[in-house]
């Protein structure tokens, strides 16, 4: 089996607010560090055989703070990357709530090509992604313990993909900043071991030693396109997935 850990990127000064999209030059803020830094604590236990990150920086900044100085070198796919929200990108996530497409988004998705030049399908997205995560599951081989760190629409598509479920269902899977969702890979089928996961011990995860050498802008019942900054309810127990929302 391969082992994959997908993170979503720490809080940053426009998560939640805008859909930052590729907008180059936004890292962390004072709580993505922190959060970044309290998950790279809670993921001590494991040991990763690789760390890949989308390169853009508030994720690569939430990667390296995982590998820590002992941890693997991260690289980079830009496969993996946020989607190209087109003429989207930078806009005010309560302004885009008014949009006809964003109707489209919340109950077709797969329909969804992001407007103006550049603008990626949801489809296209969710293509390349799952696309990165079986080649790297190829090139780590099949024991593979391998985190990616990358944004919330983005993992929600592969965790779609995972559950066997339509990309039109994306909207019912909510991925919080500086989560961990976890799928091991067989060869017959994925399996979802962990789902949005804030606060769980990972010591199941990690490997026998044998082994080693926001509000919604559009609505309650609307997804955070772009991914939200996160449900401020309490969690439902340690290792618990949080109610339910997607990725920036």
């Amino acid at each position: 089996m391969t082992l994959v850990l997908l993170v979503r990127h720490g809080l940053t000064a426009t998560t939640g607010g805008v859909l930052t999209g590729w907008t180059p030059g936004i890292p962390l803020d004072d709580r993505g560090r922190g959060q970044a830094a309290a998950l790279a604590a809670r993921l001590a236990p494991m040991r990763f055989d690789a760390i890949i990150s989308s390169p853009l920086e508030r994720c690569r900044q939430t990667a390296e703070a995982i590998a820590g100085s002992d941890g693997p070198k991260v690289r980079q796919d830009d496969r993996l990357g946020e989607c190209h929200y087109g003429d989207w990108t930078g806009k005010p996530l309560k302004r885009l709530a008014k949009e006809p497409l964003w109707r489209v988004v919340q109950a077709h998705p797969s329909a969804m090509r992001f407007p103006g030049p550049g603008g990626e399908s949801m489809l296209d997205m969710q293509h390349r992604a799952v696309s990165a995560v079986r080649d790297w599951n190829a090139a780590l081989g099949p024991d593979a313990v391998y985190l990616v760190c990358s944004h919330g629409d983005v993992i929600k598509s592969v965790l779609a993909d995972s559950l066997g479920m339509h990309l039109d269902m994306l909207q019912r899977i909510q991925i919080d900043p500086c989560s961990v969702s976890v799928v091991r890979y067989t060869p017959l089928r994925p399996f979802v071991l962990r789902l949005n996961d804030t606060g769980g011990a990972v010591d199941s995860l990690a490997r026998p030693a044998a082994k080693r050498p926001g509000a919604r802008a559009g609505g309650d019942s609307d997804g955070a396109v772009g991914g939200g900054a996160g449900d401020p309810a309490p969690m439902l127990g340690a290792g618990g997935a949080a109610p339910s929302g997607t990725g920036r």
